[in-house]
């Protein structure tokens, strides 16, 4: 069974740095794409930055761009997302996801991505 379970969420001020984990199990990594979306009241699910385990490919989404790095660790069958110079605007609930890859190109929209953590939140104070 796919499982992905979601850490390192929490209260930060504006500037702050946080490292959000995403440890998987039962599926081949190689295979997969895997992606950080985060999700605010009112809106859907925003896809902020993919990861192609493969090739180590990456993507992000420009408000992220030069200041989140997503990465993944394969000894530990974590995938991350480093997250500096955090803003106000940051601020949301962070769900990982997986999908098998399919494509060469990464899909935005949340309805196509067939695994999802729990969510952890990631809240910045201004």
């Amino acid at each position: 069974q796919v499982s992905l379970v979601e850490s390192g969420g929490g209260l930060v001020q504006a500037g702050d740095s946080l490292r959000l984990s995403c440890a998987t199990s039962g599926f081949t990594l190689n295979e997969y794409t895997m992606g950080w979306f985060r999700q605010t009241p009112g809106k859907g699910r925003e896809l902020v930055a993919a990861f192609k385990w493969s090739n180590r490919g990456t993507y992000y989404t420009d408000s992220a761009k030069g200041r989140f790095t997503i990465s993944g660790d394969d000894t530990k069958k974590t995938l991350y997302l480093q997250m500096t110079g955090l803003k106000a605007e940051d601020t949301a609930a962070y769900y990982c996801a997986a999908l098998k890859t399919v494509t060469t190109w990464v899909n935005p929209d949340s309805h196509a991505w067939g695994h999802w953590g729990q969510g952890t939140q990631v809240t910045v104070s201004s």
